[in-house]
């Protein structure tokens, strides 16, 4: 089982609807959500360098080439991090599936009631073209970034960030950044099992991610991203 059942209680869910009202943007943060000796196994077969492959947006294009984006200005380049391919090969991982069935889980029936029981909401893939697209690993390192943006597609109504690095260094940066709807910014650490949902069109929601210490070049910053959609 993916979900720690304490997690997902009738007594946690009430919890979870009862923080969303009153937060700005909508959103809440749980702290060990999922099974940690299976997110362990996921880990290793994510540390496989050739998974990888260097993703860029600008405001205006997402998915720029390399020529396009030696044209773009730098104020309006808003993504350069890495994203994990489905299909490489994984050879030499205890578990070399296991990162795919946790994608798989977060697309499932089970997982997509447990959301929508929190946000009061359906929440369906039936029409979405392409379910997998909106949920996979990424990463960061000290060169890459994620400037501020929105994530409030037509009919998307929840993302899930959940992080996966391990004894994460509170110098290290990296923190997820909410526009929020005071002088300062929310600032969330991205410690390993740690899940933000947040509905992206609510008040607040636009967000970035802090820059990496170059201090800790030789890190990366890993998580999961998955968007929801309406029934």
């Amino acid at each position: 089982m993916w979900l720690k059942a304490e997690k997902i209680s009738k007594t946690s869910i009430v919890k979870y609807q009862e923080s969303l009202l009153h937060a700005c943007p909508r959103h809440i943060v749980i702290d060990g959500l999922f099974d940690d000796g299976k997110l362990d196994e996921v880990m290793l077969a994510l540390r496989h360098a050739g998974q990888w492959q260097t993703q860029k947006h600008s405001y205006s294009t997402l998915y720029v080439d390399n020529d396009q984006w030696e044209n773009t200005p730098e104020d309006q380049r808003f993504v350069q991090r890495d994203i994990w391919q489905r299909d490489a090969d994984s050879f030499g991982a205890p578990n070399p599936n296991i990162a795919q069935e946790f994608l798989d889980f977060l697309r499932s029936d089970e997982f997509l009631l447990q959301l929508s029981q929190i946000f009061d909401l359906a929440l369906t893939d039936m029409n979405v073209a392409d379910p997998n697209i909106n949920t996979n690993y990424f990463r960061l390192g000290a060169e890459d970034f994620v400037e501020q943006h929105a994530d409030d597609s037509p009919g998307r109504e929840v993302c899930m960030l959940l992080y996966l690095n391990k004894d994460w260094n509170s110098n290290a940066g990296g923190e997820l950044s909410f526009l929020g709807n005071e002088a300062e910014p929310i600032k969330i650490a991205p410690l390993f099992n740690r899940c933000v949902l947040f509905d992206p069109s609510s008040e607040g929601s636009e967000h970035w991610v802090e820059q990496l210490n170059s201090d800790y070049s030789g890190q990366y910053r890993y998580n999961v991203t998955s968007w929801y959609w309406r029934e």
